[in-house]
């Protein structure tokens, strides 16, 4: 696999009547982590369904390489370039890990098609990488939370990406299993998009961050630029403090504690 540039300039994106995007630009240098954060509805998918090409901007654009991804590639092409590793499964409990990852391919098949050697290769290349090897016929609706992370990040995989787009990858796993995925992703080489709700992963595995609220850009830079205590107190309202990791010197966060709704509820008149 190789990294590529992804570029997006002043993209705005609208549904309906309302606007959810609001001139948002990300740049993700070939090979980089890039980390969207922002509390909830702060537009972090919807950013990410639009690279992925789910949604359609009102303006702005999505470079790949120097190549508009949404009118110089075909759908075949931009998911050759582009995969995506979504929240939730979709309809996948029905098949088999070696079933749901051989459906990584699909992009680099013509209409009528059939599996090749090359095709078996990179499946089951991409099965080890995420350690499944010898879970193959093994239903997806049998495996882990974590398990079936692994096994759609090894979809995304086979592939072949230069970008890999990640929405909430973490949602929903242990901690171990989320250290393990985050790290897996982080040696791939690839370019690497990411919305991400926990400000101490995104700290350690992101080389940029981009802060946004209620669809629009407020800050971006290095995890030191931007988990500041009062960046984090304007866009989260809670109270943060910042000390270095004491393994990496990466910028860490303790949250103060917080009242709880049922306490707040308790103490009004």
């Amino acid at each position: 696999m190789t990294a590529a540039e992804l570029r997006i300039q002043d993209l705005r994106v609208r549904i309906g009547a309302a606007r959810l995007i609001h001139d948002v630009t990300v740049r993700c240098p070939p090979g980089s982590f890039v980390g969207l954060l922002g509390p909830n509805g702060s537009g972090k998918s919807t950013l990410l369904r639009t690279v992925y090409r789910a949604l359609t901007p009102e303006a702005g654009t999505i470079r790949l390489d120097g190549r508009d991804l949404l009118t110089e590639l075909s759908a075949s092409e931009a998911a050759r370039q582009v995969a995506v590793l979504a929240q939730e499964p979709g309809h996948e409990v029905g098949f088999t890990v070696a079933e749901l990852v051989a459906a990584g391919r699909t992009p680099h098949h013509g209409t009528w098609s059939r599996e090749t050697p090359r095709d078996r290769e990179v499946v089951a290349r991409s099965i080890a990488a995420v350690g499944l090897t010898g879970h193959e016929h093994r239903a997806f609706g049998t495996l882990s939370g974590g398990e079936r992370q692994r096994v759609l990040l090894a979809r995304a995989l086979a592939q072949q990406p230069s970008v890999l787009i990640l929405d909430e990858p973490t949602n929903h796993l242990d901690i171990g299993t989320q250290l393990g995925l985050l790290s897996l992703v982080r040696g791939l080489g690839v370019t690497v998009l990411a919305a991400l709700h926990d400000l101490n992963l995104a700290a350690a595995y992101c080389d940029h961050l981009y802060l946004l609220r209620d669809g629009a850009p407020v800050a971006h830079g290095t995890p030191r630029d931007v988990l500041t205590p009062a960046l984090i107190a304007d866009v989260y309202g809670v109270t943060a403090h910042r000390i270095a990791h004491p393994d990496t010197g990466r910028p860490h966060l303790i949250f103060a504690t917080h009242l709880d709704f049922r306490d707040q509820e308790r103490e009004e008149p």
